[in-house]
C-alpha cells in the first residue's frame, strides 16, 4: 500500500452490538479493556452503567446497548469497555466484543441512509463496507448530548470527592 492510500484511509476500531458490526475512529479510542466491575450510580441517566477506577481516574461508563435502545444481553468473556476521549473527557462504552482495527479508504464511507439512522442520524458518521461486511461508523462526539456530558461530569466529580474523603 502506498503512502497516499494510507493518508486517505480511516482507521477504525470494529466492535459488535448484538448481530450488528459497528466502528469508531481509532483517534477517539484511548484503550480497550476487558470487562471490569462497574460501580453503579443511583439516580443517573438510564444508559449510564456507573463508573470505573482506571489508574486513579474515575471514568463514567455507558452501556451502548441501552443508549441505542437495544435489548440487554448477558456480559461474556468477550465483553469489552472501549475507553474513548471526546473534548478532553474520557468515558467508557460497554460493547459485546471488539474484533479488530481496520483501515477503510475514506472514499468508501458513505452517509448513513435515513432508514438506517432513523431519528438518531447524528449518532452515525456513516456506513462503510469491508469486503462483504457492512460497518455502521459511530460519531463518538455525538454519543452524549451536552446535558448528558454535564451530568456525567457532575457524577465523576461527586465520585472523586467521595473517594478523596
Amino acid at each position: 500500500m502506498d503512502e497516499s492510500t494510507r493518508e486517505n484511509e480511516t482507521q477504525l476500531v470494529v466492535f459488535m452490538l448484538g448481530e450488528e458490526e459497528f466502528a469508531c475512529e481509532i483517534n477517539n479510542v484511548a484503550e480497550v479493556l476487558k470487562m471490569v466491575k462497574v460501580t453503579p450510580l443511583p439516580q443517573t441517566i438510564e444508559f449510564v452503567e456507573g463508573v470505573i477506577n482506571l489508574r486513579g481516574e474515575v471514568i463514567p461508563v455507558i452501556d451502548l446497548r441501552k443508549r441505542f435502545g437495544l435489548m440487554e444481553a448477558e456480559r461474556t468473556s468477550e465483553s469489552r469497555i472501549i475507553i474513548v476521549e471526546v473534548d478532553g473527557r474520557m468515558f467508557g462504552l460497554i460493547v459485546d466484543s471488539v474484533s479488530e482495527v481496520a483501515g477503510l479508504p475514506s472514499n468508501q464511507i458513505q452517509d448513513a441512509p435515513d432508514q438506517v439512522a432513523g431519528g438518531r442520524n447524528h449518532l452515525i458518521m456513516g456506513v462503510g463496507k469491508i469486503n462483504d461486511r457492512m460497518l455502521i461508523i459511530l460519531n463518538i462526539d455525538q454519543i452524549l448530548s451536552g446535558d448528558e456530558q454535564i451530568a456525567l461530569d457532575q457524577v465523576a466529580q461527586a465520585r472523586k470527592s467521595i473517594a478523596a474523603q
